[in-house]
């Protein structure tokens, strides 16, 4: 067992029981006061543990990981690899535990390395130098393959056989908190000639990313049984779409406009230490993978997923539950398939999941199966409705893990859409 993840542990810094944010899970971030530059922190309950103070007054120093600490990006920390991050984990789980009196004792030293939530900007928490997005949802490409083809012929045939993702654009994933802009570009109406405009269908995609570390040089490729070694956490993303301008440009390179103007991620990364006591199965995958594709044990998350709507007087409505084990592609394969050509990953590349649907319409993860391309409306408590996003409106994702009254969560991903520029 992973010393960090030991569910009797309890701390002595005050955690509300259903606080994302336990002492089983100690994700990173990046994060700056009024008084502080940016720095690598821990979220601890309603906390943040600043970890280059905590370094600084030599609580850290059996670590020696020098400034890695000072940056304005986990970038750097990563670079040390798996073992020295969980290594890291636990020695901050190790002073935060109510046995141990290290730092309790000293109370200026807490006060220094302690900061409440309330007074940190959370930032971005990784330069993300590559982004790749899967498409790994059964459900999910079943519903769109059902409204733009047949049922007959929902799935493509080579979705079965490999994990469809493309590239996306990096330059544009934006922290939580951040608004977007409408986006432009063209639509092809029916009958008609192409038009230049605002995006009329704007919707949210439901996705969790995956955070890499350094991979293996080029040429060579990460197998299943590896993948875990190189990644590093997760995080919750919102993967934007605009469906007017993807159904026009998609064909035959795939989404470009539609999807470039924005991606939305939680800022806390829960790291895949942290998330291992809530691995499940996965569904059986038929027909039979390449062996490439192959694995052992359970490479699936049971992480619960919900997205709110909230209106521009602030009035919400759930739209979905979901759940992260419904991917029928697990983030080991995705790996294992992004690599197997000999493609190099770099640490801080994200990898997102694609859109997360369940099997019924209430955990669908995106507007356009939730409202089944705008035929039925989603009924707001002001009295509106909604088929996809309107001006002002407000996207909130949220996602937990929950096992033997431990929990481990993300925290929330949440953004306003403000009319074209």
């Amino acid at each position: 067992m992973i010393k960090a993840n030991n569910p009797n542990l309890k701390s002595w810094a005050p955690i509300d029981k259903n606080s994302d944010f336990s002492l089983q899970n100690l994700p990173f971030g990046i994060f700056k006061t009024k008084q502080l530059t940016k720095r690598v922190g821990v979220a601890l309950g309603d906390n943040v543990i600043d970890l280059h103070t905590l370094s600084e007054l030599g609580y850290l120093s059996r670590l020696q990981l020098g400034e890695v600490l000072n940056q304005e990006y986990l970038n750097p920390l990563m670079k040390f690899g798996k073992l020295a991050t969980r290594e890291l984990r636990n020695r901050i789980s190790e002073l935060f535990t109510d046995s141990n009196d290290e730092l309790k004792k000293n109370e200026h030293h807490v006060k220094q390395v302690l900061i409440p939530m309330n007074m940190v900007e959370v930032c971005l928490p990784v330069n993300i130098g590559d982004y790749t997005d899967f498409y790994s949802s059964e459900q999910h490409a079943y519903n769109v393959g059902c409204m733009f083809r047949d049922p007959d012929n929902a799935l493509l045939p080579n979705w079965k056989h490999l994990p469809v993702a493309y590239h996306g654009r990096a330059s544009s994933i934006i922290p939580s908190e951040q608004d977007i802009y409408r986006p432009k570009g063209q639509q092809k109406p029916d009958d008609s000639n192409p038009v230049f405009g605002n995006s009329k269908l704007l919707d949210f995609e439901l996705e969790m990313g995956f955070i890499t570390y350094d991979g293996k040089p080029l040429g060579e490729s990460i197998s299943t049984k590896e993948a875990e070694d190189y990644i590093f956490g997760m995080v919750l993303c919102n993967d934007w779409s605009a469906r007017d301008i993807q159904k026009w440009e998609y064909i035959p390179l795939g989404p470009f406009l539609a999807k470039n103007f924005a991606t939305s991620i939680s800022c806390w990364v829960v790291t895949l230490d942290a998330l291992a006591p809530f691995k499940t199965e996965g569904p059986v995958q038929e027909p039979k993978v390449l062996p490439y594709l192959e694995y052992e044990g359970n490479n699936h998350y049971d992480v619960n997923l919900e997205v709110i709507l909230e209106t521009p007087e602030g009035k919400q409505k759930s739209v979905s539950k979901s759940n992260y084990k419904n991917m029928y592609w697990n983030m080991n394969q995705q790996l294992a398939h992004h690599t197997v050509n000999g493609c190099n990953v770099r640490a801080g590349d994200m990898m997102a999941s694609g859109t997360i649907s369940g099997n019924d319409e209430t955990s669908y993860g995106s507007m356009l199966e939730i409202s089944w391309k705008g035929t039925k409306p989603v009924e707001m408590p002001d009295g509106t409705t909604r088929k996809f996003i309107q001006d002002n409106d407000t996207v909130i994702m949220k996602g937990h893990c929950i096992k033997n009254n431990i929990r481990v969560g993300f925290g929330e991903v949440k953004s306003k859409v403000l009319p074209a520029k």
